[in-house]
């Protein structure tokens, strides 16, 4: 995210640092890689910069980010975390932690990931002005993103609510880990003022209750396509769906955070 919003000479400090809580995929549960999330994120912030608040932003967020799902899968095999590290950072004990962490670095690991993201930023920029600079199709009327929903009811700035709506579905429709879960842990982390992180603690205190309090609501899934029982077919099907009560009740459990 840090690089990308770089690249487009709008550095955004506190919202890169919230997005730390989203590394390993949503507080490493490894549901789409941490860059995925963040690169979503800045695409929604320059679809805010071009296109101001609304619906035409918000499903714009969303195209982008299918766009930017596609390339992500099309150069790694894998948009989630766990797949593409081999790893399961949620183990049962410390003792598993250690030892999946160990392996981790004994494969080169966080080399890996470093060269993915530095491999990774420029073809996320290309593709975020690409899909921007194209004719915007006809907008749904609000609500357009379950994210940007559940944004608005945390009470995000105009700013935040866009950039949270391209995590709709999955991350672009995708079906992966809840994208409104995504928006509540990264705002929630904007919340808490984070300034600096202790020793190896990346996530800000009382945000392991915010995903209980989503796994209480959601049966206990973290995949979109698990918790609706289908994937979307388009920004405008997933409105519809919105529209009709969808989600509710993970988006009020949500908005407590």
């Amino acid at each position: 995210m840090s690089v990308v919003d770089s690249s487009f000479d709008h550095p955004m400090k506190l919202e890169e640092h919230a997005a730390m809580s989203l590394a390993g995929g949503i507080m490493q549960n490894g549901y789409q890689c941490g860059m995925l999330w963040g690169v979503t994120l800045a695409a929604g912030a320059q679809a805010y910069r071009l296109l101001g608040p609304g619906p035409q932003a918000e499903t714009e967020a969303i195209l982008v980010a299918q766009r930017l799902v596609e390339s992500f899968r099309a150069r790694y095999k894998h948009t989630d975390c766990f797949d593409i590290t081999d790893m399961q950072w949620k183990s049962s004990s410390k003792r598993q932690l250690m030892t999946q962490v160990l392996k981790f670095f004994i494969k080169g690991g966080p080399i890996g990931c470093f060269r993915m993201a530095g491999g990774y930023a420029p073809v996320a920029f290309n593709e975020i002005n690409s899909a921007l600079s194209e004719k915007h199709i006809e907008a749904s009327a609000l609500p357009v993103s379950c994210a940007a929903m559940l944004a608005q009811k945390m009470g995000a700035s105009d700013l935040h609510i866009v950039m949270a709506a391209g995590l709709a579905g999955g991350i672009g429709l995708g079906g992966g880990g809840c994208g409104a879960l995504g928006a509540a842990i990264w705002i929630f982390g904007m919340n808490s003022a984070m300034t600096e992180v202790k020793g190896m603690e990346m996530f800000p205190p009382g945000a392991e209750e915010v995903v209980e309090r989503f796994l209480q609501s959601a049966g206990y899934e973290f995949e979109c396509s698990k918790i609706v029982g289908r994937k979307f077919e388009s920004a405008g099907d997933h409105a519809n769906y919105l529209r009709n009560g969808g989600c509710s009740k993970i988006i009020e459990a949500l908005a407590g955070s």
